[in-house]
């Protein structure tokens, strides 16, 4: 089932064309995703054309991951795209220089083709990490009242 990274070329700006090519679907199936995921949002150029950069790509690839592969719906993979986002996720994405993966984190690093294992398992905040900042914030209020001490009348 582990498909291999694709492959984004070191490029600022790429055509509709070659993100289709990249993510091997047909441009209005990517027009279609830009007006459902608002993350999925190019730049259009002068003359009115998409330019997207890597980012975009890499969330192209990424939903269409979601999509096609874990089978979310459009619902499912739009909250399960926004979670990740928020949660600062990183994904493994392949650059075409040096061949190696390099991992982007949080909102300016979204999507390559797939998440590592231990990128779905640890990269994402997991319940305990929710409970432990839950403490920490508890006991920071604590922390907060005495400092403020007892308001008192007396002075």
């Amino acid at each position: 089932m582990g498909r291999p990274a694709v492959i984004i070329p070191e490029k600022l700006f790429f055509k509709i064309g070659e993100v289709c090519e990249l993510a091997g679907v047909q441009a209005h199936v990517l027009r279609y995703w830009e007006s459902e995921f608002p993350m999925l949002a190019p730049q259009k150029n002068r003359a009115g054309q998409r330019v997207y950069r890597k980012r975009d790509v890499e969330i192209a690839l990424r939903i269409k991951d979601l999509l096609y592969e874990e089978q979310y719906t459009i619902a499912g993979a739009k909250k399960r795209l926004a979670n990740d986002l928020r949660a600062g996720g990183k994904f493994k994405v392949s650059s075409e220089e040096n061949g190696e993966d390099s991992e982007h984190k949080g909102v300016s690093g979204h999507a390559g083709s797939k998440l590592s294992s231990s990128a779905r398992t640890s990269g994402f905040k997991t319940a305990e990490d929710r409970q432990a900042l839950r403490q920490v914030a508890a006991e920071l209020r604590d922390l907060l009242a005495l400092l403020e001490g007892p308001k008192s009348s007396n002075k």
